[in-house]
């Protein structure tokens, strides 16, 4: 699609699937995140490029580039999904975007205000309003999730995470101290109770159950306290880490209808 891209911030898991969906949709569009990203699902997302240079999301490849004139020439010939890592401020003024799309999921943070940042802006997470954080908020909750708002709130942040094979918070693992992470297993590894899986600084953070690391973030990225770090399914080989799951697939069809009902998507 001509014009200038669309900006998706964040590399995770959601804002990946977003970016997938939009450059398979033909618009122009690049990645935006920290130069060390937390990420823990990573065989699910685009965050690898952030430290390898590239990565590959269910046939999509992504790059990424240090130039931001290189990003805008990038995301103009599609041949992958740029990623950049430099400040935002310095990524606006380059890439002009119509669009930009915050998918940094800050669930516990005061969220950033996005309106005005383009033509077009839309947030996700919870007790975000539109008209306030951005030009459209897309519910990411469970209950009515990928609804476009256009008046009004998303839902407040909920309880407990949905449950696969029977765990649910239990199944995440969270850095007890500031400090670096540090772990030799990949994602797709498996895992048995009690195992080290990693560290940050002296303290050892060990497998809470029998399974599948579907979550973990990238060896030497600095956390803070709180910070979820670790993902386990239990369903063993049938576990699900790499690929877009249904609930990022279902956010990033409620962001492409956001943006094409945009009163902006007809000047492009």
């Amino acid at each position: 699609m001509n014009g200038p891209p669309v900006l998706v911030r964040g590399v995770g898991d959601i804002g990946s699937a977003i970016a997938h969906r939009l450059f398979i949709e033909e618009y122009n569009v690049a990645l935006h995140d920290d130069p060390k990203p937390t990420t823990t699902r990573r065989g699910m997302a685009f965050a690898d490029a952030v430290f390898d240079g590239r990565a590959v999301l269910d046939g999509v490849r992504a790059m990424r580039f240090d130039d931001l004139l290189q990003v805008r020439r990038a995301a103009a010939a599609r041949a992958a999904i740029p990623v950049c890592v430099r400040p935002l401020a310095a990524v606006l003024a380059v890439l002009q975007p119509w669009a930009v799309v915050d998918a940094r999921m800050h669930k516990h943070s005061q969220p950033d205000i996005h309106l005005g940042l383009a033509a077009f802006t839309v947030a996700l997470g919870p007790a975000l309003t539109a008209g306030r954080h951005a030009d459209a908020i897309v519910e990411t909750s469970w209950d009515d999730l990928g609804r476009v708002i256009t008046q009004g709130a998303s839902l407040p942040l909920a309880g407990e995470p949905r449950e696969i094979g029977g765990h649910a918070r239990d199944r995440y693992l969270y850095a007890p101290v500031d400090g670096v992470f540090q772990t030799a297993l990949r994602i797709g590894d498996t895992v048995r109770k009690g195992q080290e899986v990693a560290r940050v600084g002296a303290m050892v953070l060990s497998a809470p159950l029998d399974g599948v690391l579907r979550g973990l973030t990238h060896d030497a990225v600095p956390v803070t306290e709180g910070t979820k770090v670790i993902e386990i399914d239990p369903r063993g080989q049938a576990a699900a880490a790499r690929g877009i799951a249904e609930r990022p697939r279902r956010i990033a069809d409620g962001v492409l209808a956001a943006i094409k009902a945009s009163p902006m998507a007809s000047t492009i």
